[in-house]
């Protein structure tokens, strides 16, 4: 978070240094009366005429507060003094250009010819039947606190009647030729108190757009309640944002509206690049925010790129604050795709061989990928220094150096045995998809006509001789067998995935034995290719065995697995279900409920960078041609993957914590539970950890909907909240809206289940499984995000191949230097956090004013208090030597679920949201 204190207020305009500097710079000089003096010309409506009154600012003294609640500290009929206060953020690192144009900012803004605000009432004016109003400019400023130096005061002085009542809005104007940041007004002068009204806003210049913008102060209230004055406003401020699904939209403007995914492909470059609109019956998918680009010229369904360095539009106020833009967006994220992947493709391609031995990895760490393309130099020096990535300047060189992984950091050969293999099923970064064995033969729900017979070629006997003399019966009734099952998921995917040039596949399915030891392992893996002309199947089922051959076997038929689950984890469990889904939440709140309302100010936190993430993935990530098509087994079909698991798997009930670990058979309903599940393996570090935060979570929700939701007919009679969730479901998911399992909304409950849901999915869920992406996948070996060859079999000319040299082979059938040194990159990327990461459960400092009730500050802290208790449990439970998933000799803590982190790599920490 930003290093931020209350600021000092100092009501007497003494001048300030920026004043200084502007009259000696622009060679304009006033004498002091008019420097400590500043007029204000308020125009107050009163009846059929305005009047215009002139009055003079007041030093601290003169500004004594009155009696009366939320009055004007006096009763004189022509008008009382209260003073606003404007604070304004500036660039942390200025060009000299920009502090040249601030210069002149202060100058303009200091003669009142900047900024124009008009204060609104909650009280009619019975003439003009809406809220009573008074206007002026901003004139004059405060010294900047020295220890925020982009903090910047203004002041503007109204003369206010005593009938004006409480102030509830703000007008805002821009004068200036260029936007600036406000952070939020305060108003002194009112008996009650200041009243505060928090912006953390962009204000668009009237150059761009001349309508002043609406900033509310900071007291909640349902639609029912917001009072007379500012009634309309709260109308017209919701109306500014939706958009009407039509006009290109242009970076200043902060249109929420949802489009469908037409701007993956780039046809017009390059045929090859075209690629399916995701969105509609054919390929059902979550919206994204529309931006509105002209369509493609070749294919009228897509819509033209916007290519890196680019932006792409997303809301104004959705854009990456400077902290993040310096060490993520325009830093490292920059580096990484307009300047690092080409230079390890410079550096690579002309010899793009697979590892040779497993020391060639291992050289990555220790030695580093020298960049020799001349584009690399200076290259890392922008980079964010993470803990995972180092990089050494030498002349005319960079050496790219790689931090050791967690997973091998402790033991170098644990990704070798089985009961790592299972144990990351548990406390992985995909600790998600591993279910219960609930009956038996296996069968698959795919069309028999198009993918053979339905049964799985795992039979009773072989899992029998697995069991350690207990009958498979006993073992299922007793819930020892698990199952990771991506066979229906991928198998309409393989042939298509294996046409493809290096990229060799199977849909896998791998049974999972919980000894009596408790002990997790796999004991049979299933791989299965697409019916051939001459067979009705192509099944292969393999086990451990004992010799070296079957040895090797099993190792390269667990790396196929790891590569399933690698491709899986990243499209769906991450991209999908957190990026994707999440987005059209965010478009729905800010398009249906107002800024006071209650439900926008609990999910405010959590929207924070969403929609400037997935714009960056849309553009370099998961777009045509781009790191994850690179990068994964399903290539140019990944996005197809991640659509059809949208239509066949994804349930928003379904996303609750407790509700997944149900279907999925990992927990058992248990009320006298403190979720009200048991789990089935009590060693499962993300369930048994991920609970606590799904009940810290929980609970801080119903108390925040019970205190502003008074009986089930206030949430039934809030037309916001109800038009909110029908948004959700009819536009932002609307490839989803007739599925019977969408929650209700009538109840306190039914609201509560719904929030909770939301905001475990951006903070929790997400850092469960994304920042462990390097952590476990920077060592290749032990989670390929490809595999370039089949399984030999003996009568495969390879099969002597791999007789003679079996380590070559394994090796050859991973990613390849190239390959595997991007993907890494990208991993160290993605399991970054900013220096401005804002945490669940912490404030940040700016928005200290983004509430105004006692009683819900009081219900945050004691949630960020159960949030801290919860680290320390997390923390014991690490050192608990009985719980052998997360600790043992070379066995890392399981710590992605702990709340707080420092910037970098960490393994650990939960955003408010999905920022990265």
């Amino acid at each position: 978070m930003l290093p931020f204190k209350p600021l000092n207020l100092n009501f007497s305009l003494r001048p300030s240094p920026p004043q200084v500097a502007l009259n000696s710079f622009w060679g304009i000089h006033f004498p002091p009366s008019a420097r400590r003096s500043v007029q204000v010309q308020a125009t107050v409506g009163g009846g059929d005429q305005s009047q215009t009154m002139t009055t003079t600012s007041l030093d601290s003294k003169e500004m004594k507060e009155k009696k009366g609640p939320m009055e004007p500290s006096s009763s004189v009929d022509e008008g009382i003094q209260v003073r606003a206060v404007v604070t304004i953020k500036k660039k942390m690192k200025e060009k000299i250009g920009e502090k040249l144009g601030d210069q002149w900012e202060y100058l303009v803004n200091g003669v009142g010819q900047g900024i124009k605000i008009q204060l609104i009432s909650h009280d009619i004016d019975p003439v003009t039947n809406s809220g009573k109003s008074v206007q002026t400019y901003v004139k004059g400023w405060i010294p900047k606190p020295s220890n925020v130096s982009y903090i910047v005061e203004y002041t503007a002085d109204f003369s206010v009647p005593s009938g004006f009542g409480c102030p509830g809005a703000i007008l805002i104007t821009n004068l200036h030729g260029k936007e600036f940041y406000l952070v939020e007004i305060i108003v002194h002068g009112f008996s009650g108190g200041p009243v505060f009204f928090p912006a953390n806003t962009w204000i668009h210049s009237r150059n761009d757009n001349p309508e002043s913008r609406i900033i509310f102060n900071n007291q909640a209230y349902l639609p029912s309640q917001t009072p007379a004055g500012i009634k309309d406003l709260r109308h017209e401020d919701l109306l500014s944002v939706r958009g009407n699904q039509h006009g290109i939209r242009k970076q200043h403007e902060r249109i929420y509206d949802y489009d469908t995914y037409n701007d993956l492909g780039n046809p017009d470059k390059d045929e090859e690049l075209a690629r399916p609109v995701l969105g509609g019956h054919e390929r059902p998918y979550p919206r994204r925010c529309r931006t509105g680009r002209p369509p493609t010229l070749s294919d009228p369904l897509s819509e033209s790129r916007i290519e890196k360095p680019h932006p792409v539009y997303v809301p104004r106020d959705e854009t990456f604050e400077e902290i993040k833009q310096d060490t993520f967006s325009a830093g490292r994220l920059k580096a990484l795709f307009h300047n690092l992947l080409p230079s390890i493709a410079a550096t690579l391609s002309s010899s793009d061989i697979p590892f040779k031995c497993f020391s060639d990895i291992d050289k990555l760490y220790i030695e580093g990928v020298l960049l020799r393309d001349e584009e690399s130099k200076g290259v890392v020096e922008n980079l964010l220094v993470g803990k995972m990535m180092k990089q050494v300047l030498s002349a005319g060189e960079s050496l790219l150096k790689y931090e050791i992984p967690a997973v091998i950091k402790g033991d170098k050969f644990s990704w070798l045995r089985d009961n790592e293999f299972a144990r990351q099923t548990l406390a992985g970064v995909n600790p998600v998809n591993i279910e219960l064995l609930k009956e038996f033969p296996i069968r698959s729900n795919l069309d028999p006509a198009l993918y053979g017979p339905p049964e799985s070629a795992i039979t009773k006997e072989l899992l029998e001789q697995e069991l350690s003399g207990m009958s498979l019966e006993q073992a299922i009734e007793e819930k020892r067998l698990f199952i990771l099952d991506y066979h229906d998921m991928l198998l309409p995917f393989i042939k298509k995935m294996n046409s493809l040039p290096g990229r060799k596949a199977y849909a896998s399915r791998t049974i999972l034995f919980y000894t009596k030891a408790g002990i997790l392992r796999p004991i049979a893996i299933e791989l299965s290719l697409p019916k051939m002309h001459s067979s009705p199947q192509n099944k292969r089922v393999y086990t451990q065995g004992h010799d070296a051959t079957t040895h090797w076997i099993w190792k390269l038929a667990k790396a196929h697995v790891s590569s399933n689950d690698a491709g899986v984890h990243q499209l769906v469990n991450h991209w999908l279900r957190t990026h994707a889904c999440m987005e059209p939440y965010i478009i729905a709140t800010h398009r249906q409920l107002s800024s006071m309302h209650p439900i926008y100010k609990l999910l405010h936190p959590h929207m924070r960078y969403t929609l400037e993430i997935n714009a960056l993935a849309r553009q370099n990530l998961i777009n045509g041609g781009g790191i994850i098509e690179a990068s994964f087994s399903p290539g140019k079909y990944a996005m197809e993957l991640s659509s059809a698991a949208y239509k066949n798997l994804w349930r928003f009930d379904m996303e609750s914590l407790p509700a997944d670990l149900i279907r999925r058979g990992m927990a058992e309903e248990d009320p006298s539970m403190p979720c009200g599940v048991k789990l089935v393996i009590e060693d499962y570090p993300y369930a048994a950890d991920g609970l606590l935060i799904w009940s810290a979570i929980k609970e801080w929700v119903e108390s925040y909907v019970g205190h502003f939701y008074s009986d089930s007919n206030s949430v039934t009679s809030d037309v916001e909240l109800q038009a909110w969730w029908s948004e959700i479901k009819l536009k932002g998911h609307c490839d989803k809206k007739n599925e019977p399992w969408w929650p209700k909304l009538d109840t306190q409950q039914d609201l509560s289940g719904i929030l909770t849901t939301m905001i475990w999915v951006a903070s929790g869920q997400h850092a469960a499984i994304n920042f462990g992406q390097y952590p476990f996948g920077g060592y290749v070996p032990n989670r390929p995000t490809l595999i370039r060859k089949l399984i030999p079999q003996e009568n495969d000319p390879e099969f002597e191949k791999f007789i003679q040299n079996p380590q070559i082979v394994f090796l050859s059938s991973l990613p390849t230097q190239l390959q595997a040194t991007k993907v890494m990159a990208v991993q160290d990327t993605l399991s970054t956090h900013s220096p401005d990461e804002e945490y669940l459960g912490q404030l940040n400092p700016l928005h200290n004013h983004r509430i105004n009730d006692h009683e819900i500050l009081e219900l945050f802290n004691k949630f960020s208090a159960k949030l801290e208790e919860i680290e320390e449990i997390i923390n014991a439970r690490n050192k608990d030597t009985r719980l052998r998933n997360r600790n043992g000799a070379g066995v890392p803590p399981y710590e992605l679920l702990l709340r707080s982190s420092g910037p970098g790599v960490t393994g650990r920490g939960i955003p408010n949201s999905i920022s990265i």
